[in-house]
């Protein structure tokens, strides 16, 4: 079963706490701290393997994670740290996160490896505190917490080529005829379920991949037909050869312009790869003339192909060669190349700011990525711990913002699950 998109949800370990310890030796009388540091969380690796071609194995919406860091000890010894963990993908798996779609990595090649989640470094034990003006420090930092994730892992076939066109045009027979991928054919639309690859050998020595598409209808970018699921696959082709039946069935030209249509409308620029037309049943009677009509409605002359009597085939594979390696690779739909990032002083600053929340009359929340995640990092259960707290949160101005916004003496503040009562 061809599994080419799937949800995942990634957890790194958390830093280990760091300690709070004196030394207590009957031969050291002022043995003075040795708490030791936490140790580094789990991190969450993904790494691109040549020897899986689906994503079946995330089937089900899976949860990745990661170990936490081990708590420091006394004596001034580490924790241990976390190993990481390493979970395979097939080459081409695109990882985006869901909520945003933006795009973390693109695993094109057999051993990418990239880093969805950072494991937490570990907090500083008491002994890291230690100075000639601060002997006996009671404070240690908490472990820096993990990442939480939840990342589109998408696949994309790696192809050179490309077949599309409308069901039973003769994707599926060209790919047999050309290759030994034995795809399954049948006169019915929608005989192809899932893509299907082949290595094409020409005659001069060389080679490409070439990649049979589930037949594509009108509506197949909002996901009627097969749709959307397998347009995805097309994006990594350099070369398209769109097929048009010489049946007598449908309008050869009408086909065509439905399915550029499609390609515009996914939205990846798949309209701008280059093509090759192909008049495909070259073999039924009438298709000279209705491919004659066809050439003089496209303004040049497409490809006559027939698959059972062999016409045709080998000069649309070297046209199909020449043209792939003439054609460099194009960016995948989402990845920006080449760009520069503008830092904004401003923005930023902006950025790392807090912002203070009235739940109710008398009750204040302060909020915000910079202050919560120094709360998650100070040991509030020493006294010493709290203080440095306080002294933080006036150092970045709660107070006079609490000021400002009318707080009164005796309000409740909460920052994270630690509260205080304000007074000025």
């Amino acid at each position: 079963m061809l599994i080419d998109r799937c949800v995942i949800e990634v957890r790194s370990g958390k830093g280990g706490d760091g300690a709070i310890s004196f030394l207590h030796d009957k031969n050291t009388e002022w043995g003075g701290p040795d708490g030791g540091n936490g140790g580094k969380g789990g991190s969450v690796f993904l790494l691109a393997k040549a020897n899986l071609n689906t994503l079946y194995n995330f089937r089900h919406s899976r949860v990745i994670m990661a170990m936490d860091g081990e708590k420091g000890h006394k004596q001034n010894m580490y924790g241990r740290s976390a190993p990481d963990v390493t979970v395979e993908v097939p080459v081409g798996t695109v990882v985006s996160i869901e909520s945003t779609g933006e795009v973390l990595a693109d695993l094109k090649k057999e051993g990418d490896i990239v880093m969805v989640a950072k494991g937490g470094r570990g907090g500083r034990g008491n002994v890291c505190f230690k100075s000639s003006r601060h002997r006996i420090p009671r404070v240690a930092e908490n472990g820096h917490p993990g990442e939480k994730k939840r990342l589109v892992l998408e696949l994309k076939m790696l192809a050179d080529a490309g077949l599309i066109g409308f069901p039973s045009v003769g994707k599926s027979t060209f790919l047999n005829v050309v290759s030994r991928a034995n795809v399954e054919t049948a006169d019915y639309p929608f005989t192809t379920l899932i893509p299907n690859l082949g290595v094409v050998h020409l005659k001069d020595g060389r080679s490409f991949v070439l990649a049979d598409m589930p037949g594509l209808i009108k509506g197949a970018h909002e996901g009627k037909g097969l749709g959307i699921q397998f347009l995805r696959h097309i994006e990594r082709c350099r070369v398209l050869i769109h097929m048009v039946s010489m049946s007598e069935e449908r309008d050869p030209y009408q086909d065509y312009q439905t399915i550029n249509d499609e390609l515009k409308d996914y939205g990846a620029d798949l309209e701008k790869r280059p093509q090759l037309v192909v008049a495909t049943r070259m073999d039924e009677e009438g298709a000279e003339e209705r491919k004659e009509k066809f050439d003089k409605q496209l303004g040049f002359k497409s490809l006559p192909l027939s698959s059972l009597t062999h016409l045709g085939v080998d000069p649309l594979l070297k046209k199909a060669m020449d043209l792939i390696e003439k054609t460099p690779e194009f960016p995948l739909k989402g990845i920006v190349t080449g760009g520069v990032k503008v830092y904004d002083a401003h923005l930023d600053k902006q950025a790392e700011d807090f912002e203070i929340v009235k739940l109710r009359p008398h009750v204040w929340h302060i909020q915000g990525e910079k202050v919560e995640k120094t709360y998650a990092l100070i040991n509030i259960t020493t006294d010493e711990g709290i203080a440095k707290l306080v002294k933080y949160l006036d150092k970045i101005g709660v107070d006079d913002r609490l000021y400002d916004m009318g707080a009164q003496d005796g309000d409740s503040v909460t920052v994270g699950e630690f509260e205080f009562i304000y007074t000025r």
